[in-house]
């Protein structure tokens, strides 16, 4: 049976429990939903005593299932308020399954300011060590010092000075299988304030010496299902297939095409089709060929679709680990910058610092916008996220947030559900994202879930609101489960899923039961913000996609809280 670690921070007391039985049918972030509703109070203060930090693993960790082990980060938000789980890639979640652990929870926070790092060693011990000597450092130079002292191969997550100032767009970084370095990222909410308000600069896994043995009520039956997703991920057939050729950067061109994409501050505009082919999927390559880059590479252990990639600068070395299509669409069109360069070099100080490139990307559409740096400025916009490497007065404040620097600079226009910022869709072209983003428990958040269609606009309400409310669920049943692009890619074969839970836990399975996970999630964390006092109203975009038509399709956004209300009904 798998384990849950607790971890005091404050007595530096570690204990392991075996997980409760009705813990064992949700993983990533339905666990963070369970503990969450029923160890936190919802009105805590996210950076006090009462709020737990939670690492969670899938149902299927442990097996050798495509994209099972990807690790949720979970809390109470400091950003939002509300409650939240952030979901990342990397090796983490495959090395915590090795030692059999599936939930990792940092209770109370220490009385002092001792850095603490939490240390799995390869039998399995769980130790608190003494951190101090690694506190001040951003998680590039972290991650190689603790790769010197723990091996190679360790996995890593942690945070940079961004969570040690408790910056509310802070991340907890995760190391890549592929490359080792700290470059992926539980990026939304300000999970790595929350793991800096309890002093733990990282946690260290070691391979286990002896892996734990996933328990399957019919392993054939289990087998057989995995080798027809197999099939599918190698066929070709997959319609994730072409993402080892270009990563998500291929999205670029058909969300541009229909003004989906935010362009300066998300004006409705088109980005210009010239500049466009400056930062798309084949300006990418183009510089992979020319600087000897790589893409098809797997963020964590046994993953088939291989969005991964290497990102080198114009001298050949390391930049960043690929340019993904958030990255490009919050640092590029949003801020009208259309060099790939520019926006990689964003997307390394934002891992290194540890902040989410999604919020940050935002934030400086905002300060263009309000006049503080010209549109489109390269350096300025580099200098911006120096300011927040630096802890400057104006930097520190860029830390927390878009919303926060919309109301310090006085704009208008700040485009930020429950405190986050929108990620990279424009609600008026795309409304069925905009009711997720409008209703989701987590915030504006395209992870959960997204629909893209020409003309959306013009389909009934109740359709739109349908559509969201079908893509919420499915994409909260996928985030206990795997990536959703795996996720995606079972969808041609109905068996898939079914025989793969009948396998793993026995019993009959299909696909209500199985959604029905999702809609559980959903439920659990929407009883929880009711808890903490939020409300319909909190459930509405910012007010001028309600008033401003998007000049690139006359579209404008037109359901209203009360419109929305029977989102989850």
């Amino acid at each position: 049976m798998s384990k849950l670690i607790r971890i005091n921070t404050r007595t530096g007391r570690t204990t392991s429990e075996e997980l409760k039985k009705e813990y064992r049918l949700f993983g990533n972030r339905g666990l963070v939903a369970k503990v969450m509703t029923e160890e936190v109070n919802p009105k805590c203060d996210p950076l006090g005593r009462e709020n737990k930090l939670i690492m969670s693993t899938g149902i299927f960790a442990g097996t050798p299932l495509s994209t099972a082990h990807r690790l949720s980060v979970g809390g109470k938000s400091p950003l939002t308020g509300t409650i939240k789980e952030a979901n990342v890639g990397g090796n983490a979640g495959y090395l915590l399954a090795q030692h059999g652990i599936r939930l990792l929870i940092f209770e109370d926070i220490p009385g002092g300011n001792d850095w603490k790092i939490l240390v799995i060693d390869k039998d399995g011990k769980v130790e608190l060590v003494p951190a101090d000597e690694y506190a001040g450092l951003n998680n590039y130079a972290l991650v190689e010092k603790l790769k010197g002292r723990y091996g190679k191969n360790i996995a890593v997550a942690s945070i940079g000075l961004a969570g040690e100032r408790g910056y509310l767009n802070s991340t907890v970084q995760v190391t890549d299988a592929a490359t080792g370095y700290p470059s992926r990222a539980a990026a939304r909410g300000g999970m790595g304030a929350v793991m800096g308000s309890k002093k733990i600069k990282a946690v260290v896994v070691q391979p286990a010496a002896r892996k734990y043995a996933f328990e399957y009520a019919d392993k054939n039956k289990f087998d057989a299902a995995n080798k027809r997703l197999v099939n599918v991920l190698l066929s070709g057939t997959s319609p994730m297939a072409g993402l080892a050729k270009f990563g998500t950067i291929s999205f670029v061109a058909n969300t541009a095409a229909m003004g989906i994409m935010p362009v300066r501050n998300y004006s409705g505009e088109f980005f210009d089709a010239k500049r466009l082919d400056k930062i798309n999927g084949a300006a990418l390559l183009k510089k992979q060929e020319k600087r000897g880059g790589k893409n098809g590479l797997a963020c964590q252990p046994g993953c088939l679709i291989r969005c991964g990639g290497i990102y080198n600068d114009s001298k050949g070395n390391y930049l960043a680990d690929g340019v993904e299509y958030e990255t490009v669409a919050m640092c590029g069109t949003n801020c009208d910058i259309d060099d790939l360069d520019t926006i990689a070099k964003i997307d390394h100080m934002c891992d290194d610092l540890g902040v989410d490139t999604i919020e940050t990307g935002a934030t400086i559409g905002v300060c263009m916008e309000a006049g503080k740096i010209p549109w489109g400025d390269k350096k300025g916009a580099l200098n911006l996220v120096k300011e927040m490497m630096q802890g400057t007065e104006f930097g520190s404040l860029l830390g927390q947030g878009t919303a926060a620097v919309g109301k310090a600079l006085g704009v208008k226009r700040v485009p930020v559900v429950k405190g986050q910022s929108l990620s990279g869709y424009e609600p008026r072209n795309a409304p069925v994202v905009g009711v997720t983003f409008a209703t989701t428990p987590m915030g504006a958040d395209h992870t959960a879930g997204v629909m893209m269609r020409p003309n959306a606009d013009l389909m009934p309400k109740v359709a739109r609101i349908s559509m969201s409310s079908m893509m919420q669920n499915n994409m909260a049943t996928c985030d206990n489960i795997m990536c959703m692009y795996a996720f995606m890619s079972t969808m041609g074969d109905p068996t898939i899923l079914p025989d793969l839970f009948s396998g793993a836990f026995g019993g009959e399975w299909d696909a209500g039961k199985i959604t029905n996970i999702g809609r559980q999630t959903i439920s659990m964390e929407r009883k929880f913000n009711k808890a903490a006092g939020f409300t319909q109203e909190d459930d509405c975009l910012p007010e001028f996609f309600y008033k401003e038509v998007a000049p690139s399709t006359g579209a404008i956004f037109d359901l209203t809280p009360e419109d929305m209300a029977d989102t989850f009904k």
